[in-house]
Parts: structure tokens; sequence; C-alpha cells
């Protein structure tokens, strides 16, 4: 079944993909002097308020599951990670932010923001209105996304 969209929606919605998409290239960028890799940290925020599965980790981040580990290995290395057992599975594991890894993400949080404060300084008053006012609706949007991705999760349709 095709769902049928108003031709507006399709637009603002290629709009709105291109815009993160490109955004998605400067954050990646804005930090070249860092310690941490844009994948790296990004992880890492990921994880920062509990713990992840390697394999919802390797979703998150739109990457396979050997790549996932990858990472995990060269943070837990570096001592920003720790893996322990699921409290809700004793036979799979998550990966959890040690406190080096929470002082390497408030760290790198810390500098990506003033930089991008600085490139906010660009911007008239009028446009740092439209910005702020955009974030709401934003937030709704990854919400949205984030309960439509839980309910797929716990919704097992029974197999006959």
């Amino acid at each position: 079944m095709t769902n049928a969209f108003d031709p507006r929606l399709l637009d603002l919605a290629r709009d709105f993909r291109e815009a993160l998409r490109l955004g998605v290239y400067m954050f990646r960028r804005l930090d070249p002097e860092g310690e941490l890799t844009a994948a790296q940290l990004s992880l890492l925020s990921m994880i920062s308020d509990g713990g992840l599965r390697v394999g919802d980790i390797a979703k998150n981040l739109g990457i396979k599951v050997p790549s996932a580990t990858e990472q995990i290995i060269k943070l837990e290395r570096a001592g920003l990670v720790n893996r322990q057992p699921d409290p809700h599975d004793s036979r799979a594991v998550q990966v959890i932010t040690t406190q080096a890894g929470l002082a390497a993400v408030e760290s790198a949080n810390h500098r990506r923001n003033a930089m991008v404060a600085e490139l906010l300084q660009s911007l008239d008053a009028d446009e740092i209105e439209q910005l702020a006012a955009a974030l709401p609706v934003i937030t709704k949007i990854n919400s949205s996304f984030q309960n439509e991705s839980d309910r797929s999760k716990t919704n097992v349709t029974p197999a006959g």
C-alpha cells in the first residue's frame, strides 16, 4: 500500500533531510583537533545516559555490528567504556561509559558548543529566534521517530 502525501510535505521532507545531512557533515568536521572521532564521540554520547547492547549501538549509528565492535574496542582500550552484563538478559552485554568517557564527552561538547556558538554569531536576531523556534519541532520529530522505533521493538508478530 502506497501512502499518498501532500506534495508540499514531500518537498519539505527532502529539504529537511538535506539540511540535516549537511549539518551532520558540518558537525563531523567541527573539532578536528579533538582526541575522539565524530563516530567515537557519537557512540559515547549515545551511551552516556545508560548502557546499550552492541547491536543497538550499531543500529543507532547506521553501521554494521563488526564496525561498532571495532569502535567499542578502541574506546575500551582508552578506558572510556566498559562492558557489563545486561541486567535484562544474562546472555548479553551492555557497553557503558566510564567516568573518563563521561569527562571526554563533556569536554568535547564544550569545545563543539563554543564552535557552533561562534557560527551562530553570524545570524541576525530574527534568524536566531527562528532557529530557537525550530528546535522544539525538530525535537518532536526525533521523539516521534524514537517512539516508533521503540514500539517496533516491542511489537513481536507471532509466527504462523
